[in-house]
Formats: structure tokens, sequence, C-alpha cells
């Protein structure tokens, strides 16, 4: 089941519209209003936001503000041989330089919910740890489902499913259940959900047919990378496999995203160095219509690192290493991480991108800084010179002149964020310089990702007797541009204080003071009810909890008016554990039946605070519900605070063929969510630090077509 866009407009003077979309794989919450980015590369079908419609289900996220107007057009759709991206949308359309779309593709780390729910632990200052309850009674507290439960009750409902229903949003729903449950190998190495799920790639619906090559990569069985790759390359076995004469467009590009899931998973560097290898192959293939498939191979590239080669090699700067004999020419790029960095890296040169002009294009080389950086992660110092030889070309890609496309100057941002740390290493000094003059100076969205990239930067250990050492200059800075910068700034600016202070918890270290208290006092004042949200957030990630009275109003009575900055007051409390927070908050929930996006949030806050008291009545409240935008909102907050008692009811709903097809899909949604065998939702290993205003739509898309729209 894709999500559902919810752009949750609200039109001036009135309440909540909400308009009928068809559903499609069941999704997840990505931005303001449950809206995504227009569709960027694709070059086909355009993808911009949808006009406002009920949400599909979603991970547990909370809603940003809504777009005004009556309706929010997409960006203009291109033909299916127009290689020109659309990257933006009409003057209607959302806003994509707000905040909340970098919280909503970013967060899940940060809420980490699993570990919320799943916890055998009594929170550290509940009532019940200081009643010495912590140790005797913890096991009761722990709801998590068994694995007995997920195989003899949750798999046989799923599969039966599948073996009757033919309703996209049923199939789908369930087909992504499974891969997210996982199974195990026989003897012979074979996967029986791999097999079901194979089986529907030939399915004549294509929502169908392309879910079921990425849940082939969710579900992580390294035998179905022979297929994936045959479907991504448009193979004669691929082809057979989808029963037609081609492997269309869609299901070629979520196979390569499904290779790079696998690729992530598998422990086998062999197997990596082979994905690696068939992903180069496809960025060095002629150009096809649309971006789709060259932006999921470099998108999966990053997510499959090759093992380093020791420290006692001699590997020099460019890596250039001798190919084996009889090994293909692209061999030589994944012989070492060395060599596939260098090969990225050798990709993002727009020099190489002029001599290549029939292979690469500006717009796949926008997702290149995104591989960088996610190869580089703790580089050893025998990769030092592809480091620097990577800051320099990121550097040079946002430098003042530069004539590089404003999408790759995102990207370089965002990576040089992650690829810099705090201490006084003259490499990281400078980026950190550099991210401060984008502040100053950098295109509008370049400005905005360049204050959360100091942040992460400034909040990574360096090394030497003074590992922050540049982490002072940061945090004036971030301060200075919430206080003093320009109003779209400033809640950017507020919530990369809070990434600050939550890495500098992480590390065991308290929060910085006086940044803390500047959030609590600009909280205190905020009137905006679609810039408080970011300060509520960020108190909550530095787990101000002497904040809390502050977000109870705001939660309860100073934004009555809107359900965003409600929820997002109620995910505040729930980030800083104030477990005081648990009942009025539950109130919340019960009194929002009508209002999806506030009723996701809440719940999703109790999770935060391992509250499970609700799980019944929402399973109740999922029965009743009648409308799809309600319906998604409560199958979100199961999957936000469900648990073992939500198990059987949601097997019933499934089962159950008086209730609509949509229900039932959302019910196996949420059985997916509830049984995940993964602690963070599959997709976080694409969402967290990507570009998404580099977007096609494959990525994420118009109507919830993308790979990350997809719970």
């Amino acid at each position: 089941m894709k999500r559902l866009l919810l752009l949750g407009a609200l039109f001036a003077g009135s309440a909540l519209c909400l308009q009928d979309v068809s559903t499609a794989h069941g999704g997840t919450y990505r931005g303001p209003g449950d809206t995504v980015p227009p569709g960027g590369g694709g070059g086909g079908g355009g993808g911009g936001p949808s006009t406002p419609g009920p949400s599909g289900p979603s991970a547990p996220g909370p809603a940003g503000p809504s777009s005004p107007g009556a309706s929010t057009p997409g960006a203009p759709g291109a033909g299916p041989g127009n290689n020109n991206p659309t990257t933006g949308g009409d003057a209607g359309a959302a806003d994509l330089t707000l905040w909340q779309f970098w919280w909503g593709f970013n967060k899940e780390p940060y809420l980490n919910l699993k570990s919320k729910i799943h916890s055998d632990n009594v929170q550290t200052g509940s009532d019940d740890f200081f009643l010495g309850l912590g140790e005797q009674d913890q096991a009761k507290d722990s709801l998590r489902p068994t694995d007995a439960v997920i195989r003899d009750q949750v798999v046989p409902a799923l599969k039966k499913a599948l073996e009757k229903e033919t309703n996209n949003d049923i199939v789908t729903g369930c087909l992504i259940a499974l891969a997210k449950i996982g199974d195990t190998v026989d003897e012979k190495g074979k996967s029986e959900f791999a097999d079901i799920i194979t089986g529907f790639l030939d399915d004549s619906n294509q929502e169908i047919a392309e879910t079921a090559a990425v849940a082939l990569g969710i579900l992580g069985n390294e035998a179905s990378v022979p297929i994936l790759v045959s479907l991504m390359k448009d193979e004669p076995d691929g082809r057979k496999k989808v029963g037609s004469t081609q492997v269309s467009i869609r299901t070629r590009a979520f196979a390569a995203f499904g290779l790079g899931l696998l690729g992530y998973s598998t422990s086998d560097n062999a197997k990596r160095q082979d994905i690696a290898e068939d992903l180069i192959d496809i960025l060095e293939s002629p150009h096809f219509s649309r971006r789709d498939i060259k932006v999921g191979a470099m998108t999966a590239l990053g997510l499959t690192p090759i093992d380093y080669l020791p420290a006692d090699a001699t590997v020099p700067a460019d890596a250039t290493v001798e190919v084996p004999e009889g090994e293909s020419k692209n061999r030589q790029h994944v012989l070492s991480r060395q060599a596939q960095i260098a090969y990225v890296l050798d990709y993002f040169d727009p020099e190489k991108e002029r001599a290549n002009k029939d292979t690469r294009h500006w717009f796949v080389r926008a997702h290149a800084p995104i591989a960088l950086h996610r190869l580089l992660k703790d580089a050893p110092l025998e990769a030092q010179a592809l480091k620097e030889a990577a800051v320099a070309k990121l550097m040079q890609a946002v430098s003042t002149h530069t004539k590089e496309e404003k999408e790759i100057q995102m990207s370089a941002a965002i990576a040089l964020g992650q690829i810099a740390d705090a201490d006084a290493d003259p490499i990281d000094a400078t980026i950190r310089a550099e991210l401060k003059r984008l502040v100053q100076d950098g295109e509008a969205q370049v400005r905005r990702f360049a204050l959360v990239a100091m942040a992460q930067a400034a909040g990574r250990a360096g090394k030497g007797d003074n590992p922050y050492e540049g982490q002072t200059q940061i945090l004036a800075e971030l301060q200075s541009q919430m206080s003093k910068g320009k109003s779209g700034l400033r809640p950017w600016a507020g919530l990369a204080l809070g990434v600050l202070g939550r890495a500098q918890i992480d590390a065991s270290l308290p929060p910085d003071s006086s940044s803390v208290m500047a959030l609590r006092t600009t909280c205190e004042k905020e009137k905006s009810p679609s810039e408080v949200g970011a300060y509520c957030i960020a108190l909550g990630l530095c787990k101000d909890v002497d904040s809390k009275d502050t977000l109870l109003e705001h939660l309860t009575e100073n934004f009555v008016g809107s359900d965003d900055a409600r929820g997002e007051a109620a995910i505040g409390l729930g980030l800083m554990e104030d477990r005081a927070s648990i009942e009025p908050i539950q109130e919340v929930v019960k009194g929002s039946q009508y209002k999806p996006d506030l009723l996701k949030q809440a719940a999703i806050a109790l999770g935060l605070l391992g509250d499970k008291a609700l799980v019944p009545e929402l399973v109740q409240m999922l029965k009743e519900a009648k409308g799809l935008a309600t319906q998604a909102a409560i199958s979100s907050a199961l999957g936000a605070i469900g648990d073992s008692r939500s198990i059987e009811p949601l097997i019933e709903m499934l089962n159950d063929d008086q209730i609509t097809e949509t229900a039932r899909g959302f019910a196996a949604v949420a059985l997916g969510i509830v049984c995940d065998k993964e602690p963070l939702p599959w997709n976080t290993k694409i969402a967290v630090n990507c570009n998404y205003r580099a977007n096609t739509v494959t990525l994420t898309g118009e109507s919830g077509t993308g790979i990350l729209d997809i719970l």
C-alpha cells in the first residue's frame, strides 16, 4: 500500500478539507501535512505534491504545517522522452524550504520508537522506578510480539490474504509486512518468503509488481540478488520474471533500491562487490529517458560499502588498481572501498560529466555527494587522501563562483556536514567555516541544510586533546541565527541547536546551557504555529524537562487552532521523556478521532513515553473509523505504540471482508510495523541525510509513489 499524501491544506478561514485520492503502497510521513517534495529527475510524470487528501498509514513522525490554498499543483509532468528534471512546482505548491521536511526525513533515529515500545525497563524517573519496580515488574511491561505469535498467527494471516486477495492495498501491504518480518532459509538456502514475493513480480498491477521488487531487498535474502540485477538491467531473466518484453522503468528503479538494501545488510564482502559492480554498470550505461534508474543505482551504491584495503596496502590517491584478467572494466571500481570512493568522486567531477555527456547527467551527480558521505563514514587513515580529495570537490561545488546546479550545492552542503567533525584539524575547521559562509550567502535551501550540517559537524567528536574545539563557535552562530537571522532560517537554527544538543547527550555530555536557555525563551515567546514546533522538538532533543510546562501549554492552550503545532509540542514532551505528560496526551488522542495528524503525533509521543495503555482503544477506533484519513492516522498510531495486544484484532480486521479493502490494507501495514525485524523503519537507511530536493518520482513522488513513501 503506497502512502496517500496528506497536504492537510487549511483553506483561508476554513477547517481541514480532506479530498479522496487513491491509495498507494502504504507509506510514511515525510513533511508538512504529509507532503513530499515534487518529483525531480524522473522525467516522466512530474511528481509534485498532490491536492489535499487523506493520508495512508505512515511511520511515526510529526506532521508539519498545512499549505494554504484550495489546491496544490504538482510540478508539470514531462513526457517519457523528456530528459529535463523538474525540481520545482507551481507558485501554489508547498514551501519545500520548511524545516518540517528535514525533520520528516531524518526523525527516525531520534525517535527510535521500537526501543521505547519494546523496552523491558521501566523509564528512569518514573513512579515505578522510584518505587523499586524497575527489576521485579519490568517483564510485565514488555509486550513485544513473540516469535511464536508472529510465526503462528501473523504470517499465516498475511499468506492467506496474498493467496486470495487482488486489491492492491491489501496485497502490497501484505508483501511489505512479510518482508519486514523476515524468514529463515532452509538447508538449501531457499527462502519461503522470497518465493512468495517473487511470484508477484509479474502482476499486471504496476504498483504490486514494483512493490515486490523492493520487498525482496527489504527481506534481505542474498539469493535474491540475481533476480534484482536482472530486473534492474532489463535482462531476459528479468523480463521473464515480470512476464513482459521489457521491465518497466519503475520496477527497474525499485530493483536498484532493493539491491542497495541487500548491499547494506549483507556481511559478505564479495557479494557487496558484485552488487556494486552491477550498480556501476547502470551508472555507466547510456542515458535513459528518465533519471530514476540511475538515481536508484547511485543511492544504492552509497549503501553498499566494500571493505577497505588493509593498512599496509599501498594505494595511490586516485585508488587506481589493476583489474584481474577476465574481469569487466567496472570491476576495478569495486576491488576496495578506496576504489569505490574514487569512482563516485570521479562521477561527481563536473569535468568528467562533460567528457561523458552520453552517460552522466548533473541530476544523477546531485546524488553522488550523499553516496560519498555514506561511504566515507568512519574512514581510516588509509583513506585520508580520498577524504581530502572529496572535501576539495565538495567545497568547489559550493564555492562563491560555482556554476553547479542548486541541487548539487544542496547535496554538497549535506555531505560536508557529515564528513567534518569538531576538532581543530585544518580540514574540519575549513569545512565548518565554509558551512558558516553558506548560511550567509548560499541559495535558500543550501542555507538551511548548512545550518543543520554545522550542528552535525560540531556534535561529532574529533581527535586530539580537545575533540570539540570548534563547538563553541558553531553554538554561537546557531544562537545568533535563531535570534537575529532571517525569519525562514530561525526555526532551522533552533532545530539545529536541538540536533547538536542531542549529539552532546549521546556523547554523555550535558547540552550547552546557554543554547537550551535560548531555545526555552524563544519557544515561550513564539506565536507562529509553523515555527514553534521546531523549538518544541529541539527542547525535546535536549531533554530539557524544565520547559515541559511551556510545551504542555502549547499542546493544550496556546495553539488550539493548529493541530500541527500541538502535535509537535507532544513530540517534544515525548522526546524529553516527561511521563507526567502521559495523561494529557492520552486525552488528546481520545479527542482527535477527526484530527488525524494530531492523533498520529500524540500517539507517537505516548510511544516515546513507553505508554501502551491506549492500544485496545485504538484498535476499536480503527474498527469503527469510516474516513480514510482517520483510518490512516489510527494505523500509524498503532504502529507507533502497537504491541502484542494489537495482533489479534488486526488479524481479525485483515480477514473481515465486511469492512473496506482500504481498512484491511491498513491492518496489514500495521501488522508489519508491529512485527518488524528491524529497530528502525527500513527506508531510514535511504532517507536520513539524503537530499530530498533532488527528487525523482521513484524516490518520493506524487500520490506516494516513491521508495521513501512506502511504509
